[in-house]
């Protein structure tokens, strides 16, 4: 629930109403090294999430960007979604951007991890024969 101030004349409320209502559900970004038309397409894909699932579900919020833009820009994006959450996280150059949505922080990033194993093999399904010592 927004909580408003006193105003001192209508004018300024009314202009502070205007105000609100423009930014309500705008992304801003607080910090990125990405290019514009990523940051376009990742914020488009945070309003499609939030379309999709409840705003209480970050965690699926979070998968569905990363799935996304794994399919648009290849593997190894991460996303984290939440209301407050601490980082730190080392990432290629141009792949990262951290923005609010509403109530909501989106941090996305991607690491240069080698995918040239199978997905199973990179996420740990797939057990290796074990070598044992004679």
């Amino acid at each position: 629930m927004r909580q408003f101030k006193a105003f001192s004349n209508k004018h300024e409320a009314v202009a502070q109403v205007k105000l609100l209502k423009m930014l309500e559900g705008k992304a801003i970004v607080q910090e990125t090294d990405m290019p514009e038309v990523m940051q376009s397409q990742v914020m488009e894909l945070a309003y499609q999430a939030l379309d999709l699932h409840e705003v209480s579900d970050c965690q699926s919020i979070a998968r569905y960007i990363k799935q996304k833009f794994d399919e648009a820009h290849g593997a190894a994006w991460h996303c984290v979604v939440g209301k407050e959450f601490g980082s730190c996280i080392t990432h290629l150059c141009g792949s990262f951007i951290f923005f609010r949505v509403e109530m909501l922080e989106f941090l996305i990033f991607k690491d240069d991890t080698d995918f040239s194993e199978s997905k199973e093999e990179a996420i740990g399904v797939v057990q290796k024969p074990k070598k044992f010592d004679q």
